[in-house]
């Protein structure tokens, strides 16, 4: 899936209507979002930036955001039709410009349980692929993916997003600038 490089690092931005955090010299964003809604625009502005081979895990603990901001990639990477978490049926295809497959890895707890779904068959390079629980299996992971580490914020409604990218996928943390 293209060549595996290293990444490079970029500053901290500022997202209007979020807070960003300094993270670590990067191509690392922190960005923190206050509800659902701007979780999901968050989703979309960065899936706008997606395109075919691109694969975006999605790491964090029980209801830190994870589906919401899946639900804003795939839309703003052109998916039809409504985002549900893939949970019980694992892997979940979108139609649009550019197919989206949502993964969700929670059921699964086993290296051959993983194996059994076929996730090469799911990470090819015509298709955008989002991974939640992507941490169950990061053997499965592209070196060059984008990374997107999830966690619960201050009070109920607050999230934080640290967004990891390679550094041939700069532009995609660049979708944060506006």
């Amino acid at each position: 899936m293209g060549s595996h490089r290293a990444a490079a690092r970029a500053p901290t931005v500022h997202l209007p209507g979020t807070m960003t955090t300094p993270v670590q010299a990067g191509l690392q964003r922190t960005v923190r979002t206050r509800s659902a809604r701007a979780t999901e625009a968050l989703g979309e502005r960065i899936g706008r930036r997606l395109r075919p081979g691109d694969v975006v895990a999605l790491v964090g603990p029980l209801g830190a955001g994870k589906t919401v901001l899946a639900r804003g990639l795939a839309r703003g990477a052109g998916a039809r039709g409504y985002v549900a978490s893939p949970s019980f049926v694992i892997v979940r295809e979108y139609a649009g410009p550019i197919p989206v497959r949502h993964v969700d890895l929670y059921r699964l707890e086993r290296p051959e349980d993983i194996e059994s779904v076929g996730l090469d068959d799911v990470l090819t390079d015509d298709a955008i692929a989002i991974v939640e629980w992507a941490d169950r299996a990061p053997w499965v992971l592209p070196a060059d993916h984008l990374r997107i580490d999830c966690a619960l914020g201050r009070g109920a409604r607050e999230r934080v997003f640290t967004l990891t990218a390679p550094a041939r996928r700069a532009d995609v943390l660049t979708a944060l600038d506006r």
